[in-house]
């Protein structure tokens, strides 16, 4: 396996789109196995953002967004895959893709303990099947919005106003992104209290998963996320 192939292969998104496939279906299969009735409460977050978002243009229903994203994400894949129409997928590469997230994520993990909390999911119950899915969901959701859809956007105005360099733009809106992303956690009906310690704490970690995301691209950083989100789970539900 050629390093400079695997670097450069796995950051687009004909792999982005075969590695977080499992990660959609085991969310929206989880979501729906749960509790068909609770199914808006159950939805993570970004996810709920964005469908609202949808039905001001007359996409309704509980899986507007994720039939959205399922479309979006095969039109990538048919455009990928004509550019790369010489080009195999590796099965070595998608688990070599599954390692390196693991790796991001006990990185992610280790910068987090540096601060007061360890943050993403912040409930303890019994509902240990629904936090799990969630966890998948926020790997999911809130990488595709605050990720490939914010820091892409944000990128671009940055640099035609600015007319800065690629690592100048890239950081600004990944320091942007971070700061939104953050912000999200407290707002809504199912909002955190605000406190400036979690916006710090959660930007920090939207900084690192912004990084991961400009560098690896969306299938790299949606794993990061969601493996990070399970080593928090397990903190909480193993903790006394």
């Amino acid at each position: 396996m050629s390093e400079l192939n695997y670097w450069r292969e796995t950051h687009s998104p004909l792999y982005s789109f075969i590695f977080t496939l499992p990660l959609f279906l085991i969310y929206e299969i989880g979501v729906f196995a749960i509790s068909a009735s609770d199914l808006p409460l159950l939805r993570n977050g970004a996810d709920v953002l964005m469908r609202q978002i949808l039905e001001t243009f007359g996409v309704f229903g509980v899986y507007g967004f994720s039939g959205t994203f399922l479309i979006g994400f095969i039109v990538a894949f048919l455009r990928q895959k004509k550019n790369l129409r010489s080009s195999a997928v590796r099965g070595e590469y998608l688990l070599t893709m599954f390692i390196e997230s693991i790796g991001w994520a006990i990185i992610l993990t280790i910068v987090m303990m540096w601060t007061p909390t360890v943050l993403m999911i912040s409930t303890k119950d019994s509902r240990l099947m629904q936090h799990i899915v969630l966890a998948v969901g926020a790997g999911i959701y809130e990488e595709f919005v605050f990720r490939v859809i914010l820091i892409t956007g944000l990128s671009h105005v940055i640099g035609f106003i600015f007319q800065w360099n690629n690592l100048a733009k890239n950081t600004c809106a990944i320091l942007l992104s971070a700061m939104f992303f953050s912000g999200f956690h407290f707002v809504g009906v199912y909002g955190e209290i605000p406190s400036i310690n979690l916006f710090i704490i959660r930007t920090l970690a939207g900084v690192v998963l912004g990084g991961i995301y400009v560098m690896r691209g969306f299938g790299v950083a949606a794993y990061t996320h969601t493996i990070y989100d399970l080593f928090v789970l397990v903190k909480f539900t193993t903790s006394t």
